[in-house]
């Protein structure tokens, strides 16, 4: 049997893309989708993040993204849905991860590192 491949893609808000050009607009930084587990102890009770990194690894996975790519790592793809929305409230300080059939959350971490 065959593995089913998941393409994932993000549309990021007029807000969000306000908020993250900044931080991008030079080219050398780009944006990474977590499923992060720093202090769980556990993959399951893992946390979406998006985090700004320099470079990818050997692990990570170039998807496409409206308007902003951004890098995943296919172990964590099975957390996600294929289609994926962010936003950027400035009331509340505040990005969030949602797709037409959830909220995974709307205190999505932004990792600047």
């Amino acid at each position: 049997m065959k593995a089913r491949t998941i393409s994932m893609h993000i549309s990021f808000s007029k807000a969000a893309v306000a908020y993250l050009s900044p931080y991008l607009s030079s080219g050398e930084k780009q944006l990474k989708l977590l499923h992060d587990t720093e202090g769980c102890g556990c993959v399951m009770s893992g946390v979406p993040a998006l985090q700004l990194v320099q470079e990818s690894t050997v692990d990570d996975r170039m998807a496409e993204g409206d308007p902003f790519p951004f890098l995943y790592e296919p172990r964590h793809e099975v957390f996600f849905e294929p289609e994926l929305r962010i936003d950027y409230s400035s009331d509340r300080n505040a990005f969030s991860l949602k797709s037409d059939s959830q909220i995974y959350t709307l205190n999505l971490r932004f990792i600047k590192s």
